[in-house]
């Protein structure tokens, strides 16, 4: 299906919680950093869910099951339901029950999320690959998995299980900073083995269905941090997204991004779902303008003049970083540009 190719950040008239009736809401850097509420995620969620927005928290994490994090969630502040959380340990045990007979036994390397999951889909969970299993399934275990972990998988995947991931995210954020995620995880088991999983998590498919089954949105926003996961996952939805930069996802990156990476509206935080999104107005002969700020592109680098907030800096280059990128992303020198804004 051909797309035209975002060249800007959209404007949005009313609010974003007054124009879209679902927000879809990572975690792992958008609401929490190591178990940490974001800064101004709680009062900003509040705020949203006051005026009539449903809030549903969807995380390519498969560690805990819905009802740990709910009320996580809630322990922050953030009231919260099990029915309020979609995993992508729900969206992979959906896809292997529509693959595999009722009670097959699926072998597990990850924690107790995926196995509540598996159980729901009348799948049985077990942990060896001497035991039978008709296939493996890999999600994040946390720091603490033993690595004996992969060599089950391995076993099992060598006697030509199928393989199925939860996700392959490479990395996921902390408290102490970015740490390996599932998708490092699933490149060892890669590595040793030479096969090719089958994957659930954003932004593939099986979680977008997944989630749309579960929240019956039918004008969601995707808000996210992560540009190959998040974003991504929208794109292939054909569903706006907002990128909030509290996570993994920098100013240099999303300058660069490929048009599948590009989100509809991008903000500093979550505080960006309480305000309508300005327009960036102007062309790339003349220069992008939003707020006090102009861009454009020149030879070799990006070109930043004037003065306000800084996310209406970064919307008027990322204007004209896509515009002169196209379909191939931007490889103009973005530095001097990205320093006077602090990002």
């Amino acid at each position: 299906m051909s797309r035209s190719v975002r060249t800007r950040p959209a404007g949005s008239g009313p609010d974003l919680s007054e124009a879209y009736d679902t927000a879809l809401l990572d975690l792992d850097g958008v609401v929490y950093a190591g178990g940490n509420a974001i800064a101004h995620a709680v009062e900003s969620l509040a705020a949203a869910r006051d005026g009539g927005m449903r809030l549903a928290y969807v995380t390519n994490n498969a560690l805990r099951t819905p009802g740990a994090v709910a009320a996580h969630l809630t322990e922050l502040g953030i009231p919260t339901g099990a029915e309020d959380v979609i995993t992508s340990a729900q969206a992979v045990a959906r896809l292997i029950a529509e693959q595999l007979a009722p009670g097959a036994r699926v072998l597990v390397i990850g924690g107790e999320g995926l196995r509540v999951a598996l159980r729901e889909r009348g799948l049985e969970p077990v942990e060896s690959a001497e035991d039978d299993p008709a296939a493996v399934v890999q999600g994040f275990g946390g720091p603490e998995l033993p690595w004996g972990r992969f060599a089950e998988a391995c076993y099992a995947i060598a006697r030509g299980v199928p393989w199925y991931a939860s996700n392959t995210d490479l990395t996921i954020p902390g408290a102490r900073g970015i740490a390996p995620g599932n998708g490092a995880a699933v490149e060892v088991v890669r590595i040793a083995t030479g096969a090719e999983p089958q994957v659930a998590g954003k932004p593939l498919p099986p979680m977008h269905r997944e989630t749309i089954l579960r929240t019956g949105a039918r004008r969601p926003l995707v808000v996210g941090d992560r540009l190959d996961t998040d974003i991504e996952g929208a794109f292939n939805g054909e569903v706006d997204s907002l990128l909030v930069l509290t996570g993994v996802t920098d100013g240099a990156q999303l300058l660069a991004a490929p048009p599948q990476h590009r989100p509809t509206y991008v903000d500093a935080d979550l505080r960006g779902l309480l305000t309508g999104q300005p327009e960036v107005t102007g062309d790339a002969e003349g220069g992008f303008r939003c707020g006090g700020w102009t861009a454009t592109a020149g030879g070799e680098r990006l070109e930043l003049d004037g003065d306000g907030a800084a996310p209406d800096g970064l919307r008027v280059l990322c204007a004209a970083a896509w515009t002169a990128g196209g379909e191939q992303g931007c490889g103009l020198d973005s530095g001097k540009a990205l320093a006077r804004l602090g990002l």
